[in-house]
């Protein structure tokens, strides 16, 4: 069998940017969006892709563009039998009408932002979805028959108390959900929500929302495979494990990302940048950067330090973390070395210490 080899494709449109937000995303460029699904099509046809394991399209907001069209795009990727296709969606967009269209273009699973089912929070964190149609798009996901959908959360909104995000899990929960990515808010450099301190969250309390989450989610039967990530057996999602694995991609869009075989490479970041150079004919790389061996081996760690099966024992010393007052935050069957719950809460301090 063939190493898994993944796509990503991202869809820069939305309606409203977040405050949190540091993707690449526009929300004046709608009148584009023609031109650049025609352009991302023309992009993977040139590109001479083996079959493909795993397919992501993520944005911004893929629901923002035509089902018909963005399928006419995924039809331009080679896929190996059983490949898992993702699209994410905004609940506000989602239909059975597009659902239905998804399916019969071979996505698998879908990825829904909820962020939170409590509508004050939903504000702060300036989402522009109302609950109610989290819960429509989830029955639209079922009755047009997706194999595998993710309810996508966040904690540590403005305003959210453990009462809140409580109920926010138990209403993710109570949707059956195959899997569910809970994220704690975090702080990007130059996003509005950088300049105001004020709206934060907590550490103590981010910690708290973690332990809670993942009594809930593993209560109802949904294991923790990766720090931030929760499935029932079977629905994990294999184009993150693809990541966390250190496989090779390939990323079509703007500021899309690439890696093949320790070198990593970006494309151009603005939509009619990307345009402009796959109807010139012209690469769509920006930048990129080649690993050295001893940096990818740490990266490699790093990166599987996070999922179940953590690392090999020899990677990791349980004495050192002793000496550093991190004791308890790993446990060891003298052959792999995986994160206990409080591990998981800092395994960036972790990270550091593998060899």
């Amino acid at each position: 069998m063939s190493e898994p080899f993944g796509v990503y494709v991202h869809i820069p449109f939305c309606a409203h940017r977040c405050g949190y937000c540091a993707f690449a995303t526009w929300t004046d460029r709608g009148h584009l969006q023609q031109q650049y699904l025609h352009a991302l099509a023309a992009d993977i046809r040139g590109a001479g892709l083996p079959p493909v394991s795993s397919v992501f399209v993520g944005g911004g907001t893929p629901t923002l563009v035509d089902p018909a069209r963005l399928m006419e795009v995924l039809a331009a990727i080679p896929t190996v039998p059983g490949a898992e296709v993702t699209v994410e969606c905004n609940p506000d967009d989602v239909t059975i009408e597009m659902m239905r269209t998804y399916l019969a273009g071979g996505v698998t699973r879908v990825s829904i932002g909820v962020q939170s089912m409590v509508g004050h929070v939903l504000q702060s964190l300036e989402r522009t979805h109302v609950p109610a149609n989290v819960v429509r798009a989830v029955e639209a996901v079922k009755a047009a028959g997706v194999p595998t959908f993710n309810l996508d959360l966040i904690y540590g909104g403005a305003g959210e108390s453990l009462a809140d995000w409580r109920s926010t899990v138990q209403q993710a929960i109570a949707l059956g959900p195959t899997h569910v990515s809970a994220y704690a808010l975090t702080i990007e450099a130059g996003t509005p929500l950088a300049a105001k301190p004020e709206l934060h969250p907590d550490d103590d309390d981010l910690a708290d929302k973690y332990e809670l989450v993942d009594d809930l989610l593993v209560a109802a039967g949904l294991a923790n495979y990766e720090v931030s990530n929760w499935a029932l057996p079977g629905h994990e999602c294999r184009h993150n494990v693809l990541y966390w694995q250190q496989g090779d991609y390939r990323g079509f869009g703007s500021a899309a990302h690439s890696h093949a075989a320790g070198r990593r490479w970006w494309n151009v970041r603005t939509p009619e940048r990307y345009i402009a150079a796959v109807e010139a004919g012209e690469p769509t790389e920006a930048a990129g950067e080649t690993l050295d061996p001893e940096t990818r081996r740490v990266e490699g760690l790093q990166l599987a330090l996070r999922m179940r099966d953590g690392v090999p024992a020899a990677a990791l010393s349980v004495a050192a973390l002793v000496e550093d007052g991190l004791e308890g935050l790993v446990s060891t069957d003298g052959t792999r070395v995986r994160l206990t719950r409080s591990g998981r809460l800092l395994a960036n301090e972790v990270s550091l210490r593998l060899r």
